[in-house]
């Protein structure tokens, strides 16, 4: 059993400035603002929502196929990460004469952000195509290229592969239409509870004809858990409380590598829930989206503890 993630893979560059943006940004002069912040710390993380997923469902055991773009400009580091890892290359492109995407964030010591975001070679995420893959049985439609998402969702459908939709930080470039089209193909919808808010005021469908479209509406509410909305009610899904709070980066994408693997696994939706909750958790107690690794029987014995039963 192999699980598609059609996503972006990207680069979190992540840069504190040891002051507060306020105290140098003019009111009166912010119509000709021209400022540096020196930032002496840096970070790279691995990033992107198709690397994050399936980095999570690896470690839970499951078969993870990327499906994504990378830059030729700087493709290699991730390439070289996904071997260390043991991910599939299959169907990861790398594009000539572009960068892979880039996020770069810049924290002040008052934890507010100036984020700048290159999508480089995602924007050509519609250059690889579902319906030339093979040995897929479940999949998703993760934030990337805007014609990729829509391209993906068609295929997964014409497949007959069943697939996640998770509209995520696309929602914005998405139209209704596309949004009421892809959902109307998925088998599985999943977002946080403000995307959930959104989603409905673009589609102008509330919250219970979305979840009529699907087999499930899974909607995350951070410290206060989750909710699947499925045909025979909705579960709650109570959130698991990390040993300490460190970084929130990517705890959605760790949520939905144990919500693929609770699916594919067919687990049920009351552990498949609570399974994907732990899996946010563990990530929260880590810096970055990438670098929580836990073995597969620390997470049965954090589950243990978390919901007094097994996962197995």
């Amino acid at each position: 059993m192999a699980t598609l993630i059609c996503g972006s893979l990207a680069y979190d560059n992540i840069m504190t400035f040891q002051g507060r943006f306020g105290d140098h940004i003019l009111p009166d002069q912010v119509h000709m603002l021209n400022i540096s912040f020196l930032v002496p710390t840096m970070r790279r993380n691995f990033g992107g929502c198709a690397g994050n997923i399936a980095y999570a469902l690896n470690l839970l055991g499951g078969d993870a196929k990327i499906m994504a773009t990378l830059g030729d400009a700087d493709a290699q580091l991730y390439i070289d990460r996904l071997d260390a890892l043991g991910l599939s290359k299959d169907y990861v492109r790398v594009l000539p004469g572009q960068h892979s995407a880039q996020c770069f964030i810049t924290t002040d010591l008052g934890n507010n952000q100036i984020t700048a975001f290159h999508p480089g070679a995602m924007m050509e995420s519609h250059l690889n195509h579902v319906d030339k893959t093979t040995g897929i049985t479940l999949g998703i439609v993760a934030p990337d290229g805007a014609d990729g998402m829509r391209q993906h969702a068609d295929q997964f459908a014409a497949k007959g592969v069943p697939f996640v939709f998770d509209p995520g930080q696309a929602l914005p470039i998405l139209e209704g239409v596309e949004l009421r089209h892809m959902i109307e193909l998925a088998s599985y919808v999943a977002v946080n509870d403000y995307e959930a808010k959104l989603l409905s005021n673009k589609t102008g469908w509330s919250i219970e004809e979305i979840a009529g479209r699907v087999e499930a509406l899974v909607v995350t509410r951070g410290e206060h858990g989750a909710q699947i909305h499925h045909e025979r009610g909705v579960e709650e899904i109570p959130a698991v409380k990390a040993q300490q709070i460190v970084d929130p980066t990517g705890c959605g994408d760790a949520f939905r590598g144990g919500l693929l693997y609770g699916i594919e696994n067919k687990l049920g939706w009351e552990k498949t829930g609570r399974l994907a909750s732990l899996m946010g958790s563990l990530k929260i107690e880590h810096q970055g989206p990438q670098t929580y690794a836990p073995t597969r029987t620390d997470i049965e014995e954090r589950f243990k503890q978390a919901f007094g039963s097994s996962l197995s």
